[in-house]
């Protein structure tokens, strides 16, 4: 009670009214209290009510015994019921329908009482109009106590913090649109207050819901009076298709408003609705909806098997382990050369599968003997092969260093698995592979072209094959993560070139496709995914920094820098001479790219292998462009090679 006491006397105290804010609920015997009082005064209401319509009474011996008849009953199923129980200023209308349960089983008895006084002692206990009136007094008295309560305690936080609260127009009027609204009303300790609902209906600009307005979206935006109510825009992504999404995005930030997304529909039972409101970000507009993988013969591939993982620490080959491990394999290998990353997968995997076993291997691919021990030790059923060398720029000063990793690893991985009769090699590449124009690209177009001879050698047991998509959303050195740092450094923004575009894909979506790709096919085969539409990189920068609150060129600079050693405009899934094969699945397609016999890309491969090993770069590079005659440097120190003499294989 003292509680009570205090907070109610700081409400009056001028400048510390929020501390009422902070009491956490009014008791439960307090609830009870007031209830009960609330029944006194319906019990005294009702009769005063009939006293004054003159109706004669007949029994007015029984007066006070029936009121302390119908103050028990109340009191019994007020307990079974719970009234009390609920938290005040968060009634719903669940806490009404207990209300009415309890008053209406109390009613309920009172007239089965009424009716056996009635026929054994030949005069009832009470008036039946009486107990009626009785009802409907008390059922609303303890409602309306409860909403004032509720309205009290939000009319006292809008005061605390009403200023600091974001004002926000939900998208929409469906059933998710108020389902998020409502939430929004009944938590006012979260930073959010429904101003209005928007929509693009024009049916329904003179109506209300929720008591908040609805408006048009033509009609709120030409309105600079109505747009000063609001900081912000509300969707629900998970219910709007990608340009709905876009349409809204650009209509609010053109605006100056704020765009935040709510959680799933799926979230939306969670108790956390509100709290799970965020801004919206630039991969919620790259992001797709995910690809339908059959998992069944996923499972099969992986159930009770060993699988190798390598690169298992970076970001391809982290989540290929996670989704491996969901289906129960007997073993999952995890290699990598870097030991920190490596480190902190093996604490997030064995918190979050206890239950899987594990094994963690410290490694260079390069290195043949330490795996031939590692293929030596575990009969691998599946090796996902995710280890590489993947920064343009670092690579181009660097060649050697893409043919000891990229090249060599892949080979001595390949050729072990050939020998230890692994039943799927599955190989991770990229579109930069295609009609390469640095050495990375370069490097991985022969990686792919010895995986795949290795597939008609006679004898060969494993199927061999190869996956091949673009840039990944969040992985390490990615685009977005370098130009978020950037805005939050304040800019600029630098970009190579204004017209440069890329094709994006998340983690998962990736390494989904790699999992079905293992399942897939005879062996031999390059799948492509189906990237969607290229992304330009200016677009995706200016629409960052809008997200981020800023102004494009403004706020925020832009600065374009110029194409980096071996960086093209644009990217490609299928080179000049290649055709395509569907598959089953509608996103995967097999392309049909020339191939080498295995006899001379080992050769060749031996041969670019002792160049690097010498760190004659031109040489190494000089071999590579023999191998894949496509490969043209740019903006780059090797372009003079691609001048010389076309015969230059015959020199070698």
């Amino acid at each position: 009670m003292k509680k009570l006491n205090d907070a109610f006397a700081t409400l009056y105290g001028g400048d510390n009214i929020v501390k009422i804010t902070e009491l956490r609920y009014i008791p439960r015997w307090a609830v009870i209290i007031l209830d009960l009082l609330i029944i006194v005064a319906s019990i005294l209401f009702s009769n005063l009510f009939i006293e004054k319509l003159h109706v004669r009474s007949n029994f007015p011996d029984f007066g006070i015994q029936g009121s302390v008849l119908l103050i028990v009953i109340n009191i019994v199923f007020m307990f079974v019921f719970k009234t009390y129980a609920g938290i005040i200023r968060h009634s719903t209308f669940f806490d009404f329908f207990k209300i009415i349960l309890s008053s209406g089983s109390t009613l309920i008895v009172a007239l089965i009482c009424n009716y056996g006084i009635e026929s054994f002692l030949q005069r009832p206990l009470y008036l039946y109009p009486s107990l009626f009136l009785f009802f409907l007094i008390s059922v609303s008295s303890m409602f309306f106590f409860r909403m004032i309560t509720k309205q009290f305690f939000n009319l006292l936080l809008d005061l605390k913090g009403g200023a600091k609260k974001i004002r926000v127009a939900v998208v929409g009027v469906g059933d998710a649109s108020v389902s998020l609204a409502r939430a929004i009303m009944h938590n006012p300790n979260y930073p959010y207050m429904l101003e209005c609902f928007i929509t693009k209906r024009s049916d329904s600009n003179k109506a209300t819901l929720l008591g908040r307005n609805i408006y048009n979206s033509d009609r709120l935006f030409a309105h600079i009076n109505l747009l000063e109510k609001i900081d912000a825009v509300l969707i629900i992504k998970e219910i709007m298709s990608k340009q709905e999404v876009e349409e809204w995005m650009t209509l609010a930030l053109d605006n100056g408003l704020k765009v935040l997304k709510a959680p799933t529909v799926s979230k939306m039972r969670d108790a956390d609705l509100v709290g799970g409101i965020r801004q919206l970000q630039i991969e919620d507009l790259l992001n797709r909806r995910p690809i339908k993988i059959e998992n069944l013969d996923v499972i099969k591939r992986h159930s009770e098997k060993n699988i190798l993982v390598t690169g298992g620490a970076g970001s391809i080959g982290s989540e290929i382990v996670r989704q491996v491990a969901q289906f129960s394999p007997s073993l999952i290998v995890v290699l990598d050369q870097a030991e920190s990353p490596l480190y902190e997968l093996e604490l997030e995997l064995l918190e979050r599968f206890p239950d899987q076993k594990f094994k963690f291997v410290l490694a260079d691919i390069s290195n043949s003997y330490r795996l031939e021990k590692i293929f030596e030790s575990y009969e691998f059923s599946m090796v996902y092969h995710a280890a590489a060398y993947k920064h343009v720029p670092l690579i181009e000063e660097n060649p050697h260093e893409a043919i000891f990793v990229n090249i060599l690893g892949t080979r001595n991985l390949a050729t072990l698995a050939k020998k230890y009769n692994v039943n799927r090699f599955v190989m991770v590449s990229t579109d930069k592979a295609v009609n390469p124009t640095n050495v990375m690209g370069a490097s991985k177009r022969v990686a792919e072209l010895f995986v795949q001879s290795l597939q008609k050698l006679e004898g060969n047991k494993t199927k061999f094959i190869t996956t091949r998509f673009g840039n990944v959303l969040g992985s390490n050195g990615s685009v977005i993560p370098h130009f978020r740092k950037q805005i939050e450094k304040g800019g600029p923004v630098t970009i190579t070139h204004p017209d440069i575009i890329r094709y994006f894909m998340t983690i998962p979506e990736a390494c989904e496709l790699v999992l079905q790709a293992g399942t897939m096919g005879a062996g031999g085969e390059i799948y492509v995914f189906d990237m969607g539409e290229p992304v330009k990189i200016l677009d995706l920068a200016r629409r960052m920094i809008k997200l981020s609150g800023f102004k494009p060129d403004e706020d925020i600079k832009i600065k374009f820098i110029g194409l980096r050693p071996g960086e093209k405009l644009y990217e490609e899934l299928l080179s000049d001479d290649a055709t395509t094969v569907p598959t089953h699945h509608e996103k995967i397609m097999i392309s049909k790219d020339p191939t080498i016999d295995f006899a001379e890309v080992e050769l060749l491969c031996k041969k670019i292998i002792k160049s690097a090993v010498r760190r004659d770069k031109v040489q190494v590079v000089r071999i590579l462009k023999t191998i894949v005659p496509e490969f043209k440097s740019n903006n780059s120190e090797f372009e003079a090679l691609d001048n010389e003499n076309t015969n230059a294989k015959n020199e070698i």
